[in-house]
């Protein structure tokens, strides 16, 4: 009698040794290559966080940011490649950022992390600027990736601010542990294949509503509730009518996701800047009363504010149209995706996973 045990989610199962990041759902506590994420974003720069998980050392300023240049000159040699007709023709950017990516070639030099993020950047903000009606904006290699970003996505020069805001989102986004489009890239990478393959196959699991979210959606419940008076008693209602609270729980968590206390507090700071869309005395009420009706309604089944929450809220401050927020989940995530790409390459070991068959017995 076959008494394995079978686990259909791989919950608990340990696939990989990884020096990258170490999710902590007991505690709430994300650790990237040996920093805790509060001491990263809002202090070092996407560049430095690339580095980080590319090479295992963290620079201490950013003129030593060796990943600077090169992340810059893979925005440039993306752009060069970019077909802005073809990414017209799709309604969604995670759909359009998927086929720009598939059509880069490894031989070209895309097999690089820096060439490889670049790229993604490039392709998401072409995405929303055609889709927004206007044309797609070169790369400034002059500028910081998380500027030049902005810039290219909104056509404005970036606000110190809201550069500033966006880059404290793209660190705390850019690796969590073996979530499914990190497992994606690892096993594609595990058979040899080319770093293309497996970013394009990571953007195809990201683009799922499990994994990639609802940051979207995210900004419609708040703009339903309107006012933080309203929260408990919208959150009630959604409750009763059983439908479910957008960026509450998260499959790792127990308690709050440590990225939404990051992104509340680069919410904040992008407040006291000056820069606001209202919203963040709103989002806290309706996390206040969101955590009370669900711990109720669910006493043995702990749901906290996850990422999303003050995703949405902190993308739109910046200037974001929700249909950007998952290709820019997306241009954070891949730095992560990248290092995973080098990391299982080093193991050179076949990810493959057994099954147990539950169909019918052949015919005797």
């Amino acid at each position: 009698m076959d008494t394995t045990v079978t686990r259909s989610g791989l919950d608990g199962v340990v696939v990989a040794d990884t020096r990258l990041s170490e999710v902590d759902g007991e505690r709430g506590r994300l650790v990237v290559a040996g920093h805790d994420i509060e001491r990263l974003a809002g202090r070092v720069s996407f560049e430095a966080l690339a580095e980080l998980l590319w090479t295992g050392a963290l620079p201490q300023a950013a003129a030593a940011e060796v990943t600077r240049p090169v992340l810059a000159e893979g925005r440039v040699r993306a752009f060069a490649r970019l077909r802005a007709d073809e990414l017209g023709r799709f309604a969604d950017g995670m759909d359009a950022l998927r086929a720009a990516m598939a059509r880069l070639s490894a031989d070209d030099g895309f097999d690089a992390p820096a060439n490889l993020t670049g790229a993604v950047a490039v392709y998401a903000a072409a995405w929303a600027r055609v889709r927004a009606g206007g044309q797609p904006l070169a790369p400034d290699p002059a500028l910081p990736h998380a500027a030049d970003y902005l810039r290219m996505l909104t056509g404005e020069a970036p606000d110190p601010a809201r550069v500033a805001a966006l880059e404290a989102y793209l660190v705390t986004v850019a690796d969590h542990g073996m979530n499914a489009s990190t497992f994606a890239a690892r096993v594609v990478a595990s058979t040899g294949s080319d770093a293309v393959s497996a970013i394009v196959a990571a953007i195809g699991a990201l683009k799922g509503p499990l994994h990639g979210g609802a940051p979207g959606p995210v900004l419609d419940m708040l703009d339903a509730i309107g006012e933080p008076a309203g929260a408990a008693r919208w959150i009630e209602a959604e409750l009763a009518a059983g439908r479910r609270i957008m960026g509450m729980g998260h499959r790792i968590y127990r308690v709050r996701d440590p990225r939404a206390a990051v992104l509340e507090a680069a919410l904040a700071r992008l407040e006291q800047a000056g820069v606001s869309n209202g919203r963040l005395a709103l989002a806290r009420a309706v996390e206040r009363a969101a955590e009370g009706a669900l711990k109720a309604k669910y006493p043995d089944r702990p749901l906290a504010a996850n990422v999303e929450f003050y995703t949405a809220v902190l993308l739109d401050a910046v200037g974001l149209d929700r249909a950007a927020f998952s290709p820019t989940f997306a241009a954070g995530r891949v730095a992560g995706w990248c290092a995973h790409v080098l990391e299982q390459r080093a193991t050179g070991r076949l990810i493959r996973p057994a099954s147990r068959y539950v169909g019918p017995a052949p015919l005797q």
